[in-house]
């Protein structure tokens, strides 16, 4: 598809540009990066997920720059991870040396390491709560201190149990007693020990980079899992659900869903490259997802016989929703039948990029003169009308290469020194006193 580039207008552009930065600054009121930090995790979560790039200090400016658009916050922090050098590259992780804070099973009720439920809003009522209107730093470290002073209760409670019990002679029976809530057993190595995975050799291979490398078809399982791990969160979600209902394989279960944190390591630049010789240069939040799906295998005796298959999930924060879909998607690519939308590589890969699909979409807003007058022609030929042109129409070749920005402030925003419009020249009106 060709473009022809639109000339003039340059003073109108200027002005929507002002006019955009009256809009933030109208109201007076600034909110500072760190509060968007903290208020809003989960949103600093998405964007540097879909970013490929964690720094929550940057995600919450870029969501300050783009007055909270989160595609537009994505754009602009992938703009500037795209800036950056990358001298180095990590030591592949382990997910088994997650630092677990939350660790739930759907497939089993008594799990090794049992089920820890951590921070989730699954078991809330989902009603409005009024009383975050009035909410200041006063209430804010009240509410603390409160959840502070009731978790030491229970733990002197648990500790003064225990005393009583060793004095006594009586064994002490705690659900939580030596139990390690840091590094945990995969749930699915059970399974596999039983036999009751898809066995597969090892993948050594080299993973594909798609920030720095052009997506090919078939791509490799590494560029499917890093595509749907930077992909929008809601396309993955969407995708993933259409997959349950019938648009792809049967319904899974998440036989383990963990948040926790994970060290990345580097290998020293003068080391020889062995475990011993890396050193760690940081850890991020990530949520890790491994769902089974039954499918049906060749046995020994070359019989039939059914097993599980894992879908496996993981993007940074607790983008809990995503993950579970991103497991779903990685079983329908790895199955590739193309009967099934969300199985065909090429409709799951290419549509699930935010940045792709808002920026195709939104370049429709832009000039396209040119081309509808030829859409327009060819319309005109099938009805007989090629000469009965008249109008805006007949004006099309002056329309081309002109663009306006007009755009009127409310009458209640009409204060003084306020903009009342921009004129199509560029110009703007204010009122004075």
């Amino acid at each position: 598809m060709g473009y022809v580039a639109v000339r003039g207008g340059r003073e109108a552009i200027e002005e929507s540009l002002n006019l955009l930065e009256w809009e933030r600054v109208r109201s007076g009121r600034s909110i500072d990066v760190e509060s968007i930090q903290s208020a809003f995790p989960d949103l600093i979560d998405q964007v540097m997920g879909e970013s490929s790039l964690y720094a929550p200090e940057l995600a919450a400016l870029a969501l300050k720059q783009a007055q909270g658009s989160p595609e537009e916050a994505v754009f602009l922090l992938r703009a500037f991870r795209s800036t950056l050098e990358r001298p180095y590259v990590s030591r592949t992780i382990e997910p088994k040396t997650m630092e677990v804070d939350r660790r739930i099973s759907a497939a089993f009720k008594d799990v090794p390491g049992g089920q820890v439920l951590g921070a989730t809003r699954d078991y809330t009522h989902r009603l409005l709560d009024f009383n975050l209107r009035e909410e200041d730093e006063d209430s804010l470290l009240e509410a603390k201190k409160r959840l502070k002073r009731e978790w030491k209760k229970r733990v002197v409670a648990k500790a003064r149990e225990k005393l009583e019990a060793q004095s006594d002679g009586r064994n002490f029976d705690c659900e939580s007693e030596g139990r390690d809530f840091g590094r945990l057993p995969k749930v699915a190595d059970y399974l596999r020990e039983e036999g009751l995975l898809v066995q597969h050799e090892p993948n050594n291979e080299e993973p594909v980079d798609v920030t720095m490398e052009p997506l090919v078809f078939p791509a490799p399982r590494s560029a499917r899992l890093q595509t749907l791990a930077r992909g929008m969160t809601q396309a993955v979600g969407a995708l993933g659900y259409a997959a349950i209902r019938g648009f792809g394989p049967a319904h899974p279960t998440v036989a383990e869903l963990r948040h926790g944190i994970i060290e990345i390591a580097i290998d020293h630049p003068l080391g020889s490259g062995a475990a011993e010789d890396a050193y760690c240069v940081g850890s991020i939040p990530v949520t890790e997802v491994e769902s089974l799906f039954e499918v049906e295998a060749q046995n020994a005796q070359g019989g039939k016989e059914l097993v599980f298959e894992l879908g496996y999930g993981m993007v940074i924060g607790r983008g809990e929703t995503k993950a579970i879909a991103m497991s779903v998607l990685d079983n329908c690519l790895e199955q590739g039948d193309k009967r099934f939308p969300t199985q065909d590589e090429e409709f799951v890969l290419y549509h699930v990029d935010g940045i792709e699909a808002t920026g195709f979409i939104s370049h429709l807003k832009l000039p396209h003169y040119v081309t509808f007058q030829s859409k327009l022609s060819a319309v005109r030929k099938t009805r007989g009308d090629e000469d009965g042109v008249s109008g805006i129409c007949a004006d099309a070749s002056v329309a081309e290469g002109s663009l306006s920005a007009q755009q009127a402030v409310p009458d209640e925003t009409r204060t003084a020194g306020a903009p009342h419009a921009a004129k199509a020249d560029g110009s703007i009106d204010f009122e004075k006193e």
